[in-house]
């Protein structure tokens, strides 16, 4: 019998909890995964449609602004298979993978369903209390002694800032893939049946390819709010600049440099500052800004991010 081929769609839905980056999990058997289903082009008018209609049924959450991130179709990315209706094992998956933010994060009403800390599953990304101990402890000790050719040695300096290199963090899902290669991760061992031993305590496993679906997502967030500042589709109506620079800090991974962003943001006309005040900062009141109009149009100039040095 002739392989037939599957569409699969998933979904990065992404919104902010104070200091912390959450993505909605689905829990199946084997483990939590992004919330997944087949397009059934016979039901689903767009693929946009299908994605729609399966998160709703899924995790009874409504999105918002979605974006297409990356189809992924490599062989054997289903791994272990993620269950799909009408789907058989000889079935070649190809999965088309979508980014969709949140300015609330709704509680699912499905059980199975949780937010969780995307920095959970990345910790080595999470840079605003300095370089994490899992990074220089375990993490770059263990790809130093695995790069022994020119290349891997290129990609380790250039993914993983050593020698003097610059952290880049939209370099997210080339970390993860390097890692991945090397035998480091839990769904390396799981997908390739190696005698690798991954790292402990770097991060928690995905079903089937979704952390790297995921690492797609962190990246193409990140390198984004340099051309467009897509950061307000996850604000509030209201915010103080304070909460603006902390939700920037929260998906960059890094800290910016306060009176440089806020110097920037005013510049470039993206927030309006309102008459209101908040009472939440603990001590003396906050003015309240709202983004422009000029944020959610489609030209509209990215955040400044001047970062702050370690």
């Amino acid at each position: 019998m002739s392989e037939r081929l599957v569409i699969g769609l998933n979904a990065v839905i992404a919104s902010l909890q104070n200091i912390s980056p959450r993505v909605l999990c689905v829990e199946r058997e084997g483990g939590w995964g992004l919330p997944f289903g087949q397009f059934d082009p016979s039901l689903h008018r767009t693929f946009d449609i299908g994605l729609r209609a399966f998160v709703k049924k899924q995790a009874a959450v409504p999105l918002g602004y979605v974006e297409q991130l990356y189809t992924f179709g490599d062989m054997g990315r289903e791994s272990p298979r993620a269950t799909m209706k009408d789907a058989d094992p000889t079935d070649r998956v190809i999965s088309v993978g979508y980014l969709a933010l949140s300015p609330t994060m709704i509680l699912s009403a499905r059980q199975k369903a949780a937010w969780h800390d995307w920095y959970d599953y990345f910790p080595w990304e999470d840079w605003r209390a300095g370089p994490p101990q899992s990074l220089t402890h375990k993490i770059i000790p263990a790809l130093r002694e695995w790069a022994d050719t020119a290349d891997r040695r290129a990609r380790l300096r250039a993914s993983f800032a050593t020698e003097g290199v610059l952290w880049q963090e939209e370099r997210a899902l080339e970390r993860y893939e390097l890692m991945y290669e090397a035998g480091l991760v839990e769904e390396a061992v799981r997908d390739t049946g190696s005698r690798a031993h991954p790292l402990s305590d770097i991060g928690r496993p995905m079903l089937s390819d979704h952390r790297r679906i995921l690492a797609t997502a962190i990246g193409r967030l990140r390198g984004k709010l340099r051309y467009r500042p897509i950061v307000f589709q996850m604000m509030p109506p209201l915010f103080t600049l304070t909460q603006l620079q902390t939700a920037v800090e929260t998906i960059l991974g890094f800290s910016v440099h306060k009176q440089n962003f806020r110097r920037g943001i005013e510049l470039a006309d993206l927030v309006a500052k309102t008459d209101k005040l908040s009472e939440a900062t603990g001590g003396r009141p906050a003015a309240l800004y709202r983004p422009s109009d000029l944020a959610f149009e489609k030209y509209a100039p990215g955040l400044p991010l001047p970062r702050l040095k370690q």
